[in-house]
């Protein structure tokens, strides 16, 4: 439904890659091909079972990684946090490789990319290992129809729950930023595209949350965050 955000050729040189799982729409082999052509000394994370596939493509340096296990990556620190999902690439091969979160602690700051998930009961012990967080990005989309898509998928009242559970250990620090992602690209269930984005905002409004703690880029929009 969107274009990239970024084209490939005004990409900054790229150290490292996080992959989450193997689906269609969060590994393109096209474009692992491209950005390991592009940038073979980049380091790819990625969970159990996946890198013989990314090595198939052309990618050099692979790390692999269990659900709580971490990685030095110069002065960064890269953390596998587990998530609530599935994987396949075709009708034999379901589960065979990992999913999964990663965590990034670097300069003084620490992020929590969720993956694909839905909502599970480690998010507080994710927080507790890696945090406190500065940043988490949570998926909002591909949530209908919920009988079917809320155990791999989190819908926005989920993505608040989880949040919540992200910063309930650390009372005494401020609460993270949320950036709300995995909506608005890819047709993959039956809500309307644009529900999402104006959902998690209602429902952020109602939970009586911090309207500056949430973020809805647009695709292609920068923001930095403040200290």
């Amino acid at each position: 439904l969107t274009p990239p955000a970024v084209d490939f050729d005004a990409l900054p040189p790229i150290d490292v890659v996080l992959q989450s799982h193997n689906h269609y729409d969060h590994l393109d082999s096209r474009t692992v091909r491209r950005i390991a052509r592009r940038y073979p000394d980049a380091t790819w994370y990625a969970p159990l079972g996946l890198p013989p596939k990314l090595r198939r493509w052309g990618v050099r340096k692979v790390v692999e990684r269990d659900w709580w296990q971490t990685a030095e990556h110069g002065q960064a620190t890269i953390g596998c946090a587990p998530a609530q999902h599935f994987s396949a690439r075709g009708l034999r091969d379901r589960n065979r490789t990992l999913w999964c979160g990663w965590t990034i602690e670097a300069g003084g700051r620490r992020l929590y990319f969720a993956g694909d998930t839905g909502l599970h009961p480690e998010f507080g012990e994710v927080a507790d290992r890696y945090g406190p967080f500065d940043l988490v990005l949570l998926p909002i989309g591909a949530y209908e129809p919920q009988w079917f898509m809320r155990r791999v998928h989190l819908n926005p009242e989920d993505a608040i729950e989880a949040y919540r559970a992200l910063r309930g250990p650390y009372a005494d620090v401020p609460s993270p930023t949320m950036l709300a992602i995995h909506w608005g690209t890819f047709r993959l269930t039956d809500e309307p595209a644009d529900e999402p984005p104006a959902r998690i905002r209602r429902v952020w409004g109602e939970a009586g949350l911090t309207e500056e703690k949430l973020w809805v880029m647009r695709h292609g929009e920068t923001r930095e965050l403040g200290s």
